[in-house]
């Protein structure tokens, strides 16, 4: 060092390092989470290290002699043979089937359904019930809603002024999104639809009789002993439950395929009414579906994309709050649409936590869940002031579908646990490019990171959906092989263009 007055140097011996700056506290927790991992194959290393080096001394005369005694001993024998022969058989016996993801097909509409915002305020301004606040709060939403210019909506919308939904008109927008997306899924599987034995529908708002599930039969040809199931009002979440219900039946039928269709109907979603806290949802929904092929036929591992290792349902509607947060009801004038509470983000984080006090154990590396029990122990003995150990779900899971619902419901959950950007990037993009299209839009997400690349062989996909009544609901996938994108992946004319910048 040179003093600027007198030219004097000074030499300073160099400083030690500060390593609690330097070094990077994640790798010493990924060294402790490698270590807790391992910690049973590390103690096994010795002891058939030592198994083997006594075995190795063992002479011809030694081994015959061991022969020998066995021999002269039946009773040995059999006992020894039944303890390994009679668990192993009421193991493979009791043990429950394996449910394989085999494709999946989301919903692409045509460009003429695209609505972008300027239109969407024109439409809007042709609602006679809609006044000046509502159409300034209807602007602002959009805003900050995190959705794109190519976001699309049925037929009903496309006519100026706007013209009152009939059944039809919701039939016509049903069999639009089902069958389009149907008729990719068993080209892309050669699978006929006669061979499917189990049926799982799921739409909240539009419920027509014959319901979903039959116009899917009618139009297929199914066969007459198909289990077909039609899940009505339940929410944003209930494709993850459609999902379940699937697996519980392929767990009972063997050798059989499941179909799970996930919707929502925007023509009987519409509110043209001026309560603040209904016009939400005109915002937020577009349309979309998706088609999944499930099935516990061994034979079909080979050239599945997934296999379905965990599915946790949480349902908190003995609450009143929870249960009333949204709900479909009418406005005074009698106009019906959804209602959505100033608390559904505080009951949202609330059903969040208790579906991933159930989901850790299952999925979480040992060294997280004993942070996680002794900061518990230490804060209910010793200090109650200690922070709870939020465990890092980023060593459970390479990939994160969370419902693509609203920019504040993807924005609250990369706070709360701890996500990078690039864990949402799925989320957002779908948000952006679709829109919230409801139950389906967890598998827009998982065709985003197919059609991106980046599924491995061995990678964990956790999908996250939340959805009226209330409930959160998890489903834990486990990539079979490197995925490629199947045909018709509905990204797969624009995914050069993504990610984008967003405003947030």
């Amino acid at each position: 060092m040179k003093s600027a007055n007198n030219g004097v140097e000074i030499l300073q011996s160099p400083r030690l390092p500060d390593f609690l700056r330097s070094v990077k506290l994640k790798y010493v927790k990924l060294g402790y989470h490698y270590l807790i991992s391992h910690l049973p194959t590390l103690c096994l290393v010795p002891l058939m290290s030592v198994i083997i080096v006594q075995a190795s001394r063992l002479s011809l005369d030694d081994i015959h002699e061991l022969w020998l005694q066995l021999e002269y001993n039946l009773v040995t024998v059999i006992l020894l043979c039944s303890v390994l022969v009679v668990p192993s058989t009421v193991y493979f016996m009791s043990r429950k089937r394996s449910v394989y993801l085999v494709d999946f097909s989301c919903y692409l509409p045509p460009s003429h359904l695209k609505i972008k915002h300027d239109y969407f305020m024109e439409y809007c301004k042709a609602e006679s019930a809609f006044d000046q606040s509502s159409l300034e709060f209807l602007r602002k939403i959009m805003e900050r809603s995190g959705l794109g210019e190519e976001t699309c909506a049925p037929e009903t919308m496309r006519s100026i002024p706007p013209q009152a939904p009939s059944i039809a008109d919701a039939r016509k927008e049903a069999e639009l999104v089902m069958f389009s997306a149907l008729d990719n899924l068993f080209a892309n599987t050669n699978v006929k639809p006669r061979d499917v034995g189990i049926l799982v529908v799921n739409c909240s708002i539009f419920n027509p009789t014959p319901s979903w599930s039959a116009m899917i039969i009618n139009k297929y040809k199914m066969r007459s002993n198909i289990k077909s199931f039609n899940l009505g009002g339940m929410g944003c979440s209930a494709g993850v439950i459609a999902v379940d219900l699937a697996r519980d039946m392929l767990r009972v039928h063997r050798n059989s395929y499941a179909v799970v269709f996930s919707t929502e109907n925007m023509t009987y979603n519409w509110y043209s009414g001026t309560k603040k806290s209904m016009l939400i949802s005109n915002c937020l929904f577009r349309l979309g579906g998706a088609a999944v092929l499930l099935s516990n036929k061994s034979s079909d591992r080979r050239r599945s994309k997934y296999e379905l290792a965990h599915v946790v349902r949480t349902h908190l509607g003995a609450d009143d709050k929870a249960f009333n947060c949204v709900q479909q009801e009418q406005d005074d004038d009698g106009k019906t649409g959804v209602s959505l509470s100033k608390d559904l983000m505080t009951i949202a984080g609330g059903a969040l936590k208790t579906n991933i006090t159930t989901l850790g154990p299952l999925v979480l590396p040992t060294s997280e869940q004993l942070l996680f029990f002794v900061t518990l122990v230490a804060k209910r003995l010793f200090n109650a002031k200690i922070k709870p150990y939020i465990p890092d779900f980023k060593l459970a899971f390479e990939h994160f579908c969370i419902h693509a619902g609203g920019r504040a419901v993807i924005d609250e959950l990369e706070k709360n646990l701890q996500l990078l950007p690039v864990h949402v990037e799925a989320s957002r993009m779908t948000l952006h490019r679709f829109g919230n299209t409801s139950s389906s839009s967890i598998w827009y997400e998982l065709a985003y990171i197919e059609a991106k690349g980046r599924m491995r062989k061995g990678d964990r996909v956790w999908q996250i959906a939340f959805g009226s009544g209330f409930k959160c609901n998890s489903a834990v996938w486990l990539a079979l092989k490197n995925v490629k994108p199947s045909a018709s992946n509905p990204w797969e004319h624009c995914i050069h263009r993504y990610p984008v910048q967003l405003q947030l």
